[in-house]
């Protein structure tokens, strides 16, 4: 039982220490215009965190309903506050500021697997729908999963 416990206990600590962190900036303005991510598109490991970080105050980042994989937690962040997500469920997630939603500012992220795609293609449809600016940008981060 000892023997169990002490695999069990390695496997853990070895799979935590090869998690990474990755940062994304909440911006007023950046390499892709105004209101962004950056970066905006990430490739990820299951069991990475991404670290949300209000570089410009007034940004929060909250995950798209609908547009993340079946099962996944959603999250909502505070405004103008870090948050971090650690993504434990493969597939595409799209997240948004919330305030400035109507300006695009939106992100995705792929953890290892784009098995959800087509979905969250096809909720995309509707979802852009609500951007009075920057109407082609998810559609552009899309493109590169």
């Amino acid at each position: 039982m000892k023997k169990l416990a002490y695999t069990l206990l390695f496997t853990f600590f070895t799979l935590s220490t090869l998690a990474e962190e990755h940062v994304v900036k909440m911006l007023n303005a950046g390499k892709e215009g105004m209101m962004v991510f950056e970066p905006a598109v990430l490739s990820i490991k299951k069991g990475d965190t991404v670290k949300f970080v209000a570089t410009d105050v007034s940004h929060n980042s909250s995950s798209v309903e609908g547009m993340i994989p079946e099962g996944a937690d959603p999250w909502v962040g505070a405004l103008s506050q870090d948050i971090e997500v650690t993504l434990t469920k493969e597939g595409v997630y799209v997240y948004q500021c919330t305030p400035h939603n109507m300006m695009a500012m939106v992100g995705v992220i792929k953890v290892e697997s784009s098995s959800n795609l087509t979905q969250v293609k096809q909720r995309a449809e509707s979802y852009k729908k609500t951007f009075l600016m920057n109407q082609e940008r998810l559609d552009n981060y899309l493109s590169t999963i």
